[in-house]
Order: C-alpha cells, then sequence, then structure tokens
C-alpha cells in the first residue's frame, strides 16, 4: 500500500482503516483482492471489474481541479491525481456495468464527482450555519462522533431503520452539489450531505463517514458490510440472461 505525498500520521491511520475494512469483509466471509492506485502499475482494470463487489475505501485529497475548483485550497492533504483519475475510472465503469459498490469517506466523494458532481474542498473555511468542523478540532483526535440524519426513503434508512446515526467523522473536504443519478441518503446538521446512493435500483452508496474507524460502532458496521456482501451474493444467486 502506498499514500504519496502524506505524513507518516497519515499513511498509518489509512493502513489500520484499511485493515479494519478487510478483516471486517473476512468476518463476513468475503474473499478480498487489494487494489492499490496509488503505485506506479496501472490497476488490473479487467479484474475489478470482474469482482463481484466492490470497495472504495478512503485516503488522501481529491483533486479540487477534477470539479471545477482551481483556487488554492486550504488544509489540503494527500492529493494525488493519478490515483484520481484511476479510481474514478473504476467508479464509473463499475456504474456502467450495474455493479454493487460501497464507498466510504473519500469513497463516496470520488463516486459523487465520478457522477458530474462536486465538493465542497475545505469544510473549515466554508460558509456553513452552524459551523461544524466534521473532525476533531486541531490539538484533538482527528475522528469525532457526529449525529446524522437518515434521509426518509433510502437505502440506509431502510437498513438502519432509524431517522438518526451517530457515526465516526473525520473528513474536511465535502460532497456539496450531488452528481447526477444520485441522491442525498444522510445529511450532517449542518446541511452537509454526509451519504449519497443511486437514484435507480443498482446497491451503489457512498458515506462520507468511517464505519471503518476502530472507535466506530461495530453493529453498525456489521450492518453496512453485511448488507453489501449480502446484495452481492444475491446478485451471484441470479442466473445470466
Amino acid at each position: 500500500m502506498t499514500t504519496p505525498d502524506q505524513s507518516k500520521f497519515s499513511y498509518e491511520l489509512n493502513r489500520d482503516l484499511i485493515r479494519t475494512a478487510i478483516a471486517s469483509l473476512h468476518e463476513h466471509g468475503a474473499s478480498v483482492a487489494l487494489h492499490d492506485v496509488a503505485t506506479d502499475s496501472e490497476p488490473d482494470y479487467a479484474e475489478v471489474a470482474a469482482a463481484d463487489g466492490i470497495l472504495v475505501l478512503g485516503g488522501g485529497d481529491v483533486d479540487a481541479t477534477l470539479y471545477g475548483h482551481f483556487d488554492p485550497v486550504p488544509n489540503e492533504g494527500g492529493k494525488d491525481r493519478r490515483a484520481d483519475d484511476r479510481e474514478i475510472a473504476i467508479i464509473q465503469e463499475g456504474i456502467e456495468a450495474d455493479a454493487i459498490m460501497l464507498h466510504l469517506c473519500r469513497g463516496s466523494q470520488l463516486l459523487n464527482v465520478a457522477c458530474g458532481g462536486s465538493l465542497i474542498p475545505d469544510v473549515e473555511s466554508a460558509d456553513l450555519n452552524p459551523p461544524n468542523l466534521h473532525k476533531g478540532a486541531k490539538g484533538s483526535p482527528l475522528f469525532l462522533d457526529e449525529e446524522v440524519q437518515l434521509v426518509e426513503g433510502s437505502r440506509v434508512r431502510e437498513l438502519y431503520g432509524t431517522p438518526t446515526l451517530t457515526v465516526r467523522n473525520g473528513h474536511h473536504q465535502a460532497v456539496d452539489r450531488v452528481g447526477e443519478g444520485l441522491r442525498a441518503s444522510a445529511v450532517a446538521h449542518d446541511g452537509v450531505v454526509e451519504g449519497t446512493e443511486r437514484i435507480d435500483n443498482t446497491w451503489i452508496i457512498g458515506v462520507q463517514w468511517h464505519p471503518e474507524e476502530a472507535d466506530a460502532s461495530k453493529a453498525d458496521r456489521d450492518i453496512l458490510f453485511a448488507e453489501f456482501l449480502a446484495q452481492v451474493r444475491a446478485r451471484k444467486s441470479v442466473p445470466a440472461v
């Protein structure tokens, strides 16, 4: 695994998040192939496309020029345009193939950009009311508990069976204009979109929080990951036509 332009702290953080995500998938009976988009080698797009399900994980900032923002971005870190382009290509191919896909944090932001949406480049400097960092303040732990509203009629609302969910958040970029073919599925108290999903019947979900963070609710993580794999298995059980 490589994380270009990131500090040792960011590298170790992403490593631990990936390990937790993979362990959770294994716990639910999945076989996992990890594709690193930040290396010199191109991903095996054919192998990714042939996967039963695709999980797009977190990482560094998304290059703001991809959604038309060309001004300097405060607090920017870990940007890797090559990785952005590769993951966006994977996401777009997955959408074309009606793949089962789950996107976490940066993954959910890339899903939105891949569908023509935009991001808030830096939440801290955005004009939000009330102001909310969606991450720990400077000098505090990165992740914090935050309550999000699950939109009525959304897949995540149906999945969790509750109008609100306490999640682990730690992002300084955020979904802004929702991309074509997507709808908001979760919203923070300041109006920031925290979850998206496909409008059609394809099970493609993005959550901007970190269910795979060490202090996140394991029960809530299990619900999301188990449903992801249930959708994969249901798809595999349907004969090809």
